[in-house]
């Protein structure tokens, strides 16, 4: 992969991250389309650290909140000491339960999630099916519930949703997003509570692809520079459209999100059947 391939899929990881349209899914696509074979689950993961890290500015003074307050619940604070109703203890708590889910299934399907998952038919299947469900759940749930009215088994049935992103075609977002509707909370706090479960999920599984490439006989697959820069390059754009998304979404549905999955999981179903596209991944 050189470098103008990288800064192209950067800028489509950056692009459809936060939106629940499947990044995974579009990177799939992308690759092929360009003639350069699947990048690989660890090259996606490297680089979703990007996206993360706008993540991370964006909702700065949030995570700081929750980070102080969770830490301030501890029993060996003294002075300060915060109790675990406190809301930014328990969204805390929330994330940490919400992100045990694709952490477990995440190791368990490692292989499964490095070849098997990648097939474009499961990613068509995926897009039209969970694109359908998001519209469902977008139209028919009510809109009155907040973050701070989450329960535990919410949370875990969020962690769930975020686990099924695993797969190519869900989406990270969509499925946390689609959970947290079918469960009555707003669109605004039900993206927020998606991008926050997200970072610890992202963070570790970039962290541990480089770690395992780094100590593995593999070292010499990634490149690390074009790598780099696709990381930079989603960091950016990945930054403009977390605000773009926010507003959009505070006075939109999502239903052009699901006219979008639908368009392409026909599209792709046809380059699919007329060999454009390879169900399987050409060579790297």
């Amino acid at each position: 992969m050189d470098y103008l391939y990288a800064t192209i899929m950067g800028l489509v990881q950056g692009l459809t991250e936060f939106l629940p349209i499947s990044s995974s899914a579009h990177l799939r696509i992308t690759s092929d389309l360009l003639g350069i074979g699947d990048p690989g689950a660890a090259f996606t993961a490297i680089i979703q650290i990007g996206t993360e890290l706008a993540v991370l500015i964006y909702f700065w003074k949030d995570i700081w909140q929750i980070l102080t307050h969770w830490y301030r619940s501890m029993p060996w604070v003294g002075e300060g000491h915060l109790p675990s109703s406190d809301p930014h203890v328990r969204l805390g708590w929330m994330i940490i339960v919400g992100s045990i889910p694709i952490g477990v299934l995440g190791l368990l399907l490692e292989k499964w999630i490095d070849t098997t998952f990648r097939n474009l038919w499961i990613t068509v299947f995926m897009l039209a099916f969970f694109g359908a469900l998001l519209g469902l759940a977008d139209g028919w749930s009510k809109r009155e519930k907040t973050l701070d009215k989450m329960t535990w088994g919410q949370a875990i049935a969020y962690g769930g949703a975020q686990a099924l992103a695993l797969i190519p075609g869900v989406s990270r977002s969509g499925g946390t997003i689609t959970a947290g509707r079918l469960m009555g909370f707003k669109r605004p706090d039900a993206a927020r509570y998606s991008f926050l479960l997200a970072m610890p999920a992202v963070f570790a599984s970039g962290l541990y692809k480089v770690a395992k490439v780094l100590s593995g006989p593999t070292v010499g697959e990634i490149q690390w520079g074009p790598t780099l820069l696709a990381t930079v390059v989603c960091f950016v754009v990945g930054y403009a459209v977390i605000v773009w998304f926010l507003k959009l979404i505070s006075t939109k549905s999502f239903m052009p999100f699901v006219w979008y999955r639908l368009g392409l999981a026909a599209v792709v179903s046809v380059l699919l059947l007329t060999g454009v596209l390879h169900a399987n991944a050409i060579g790297v």
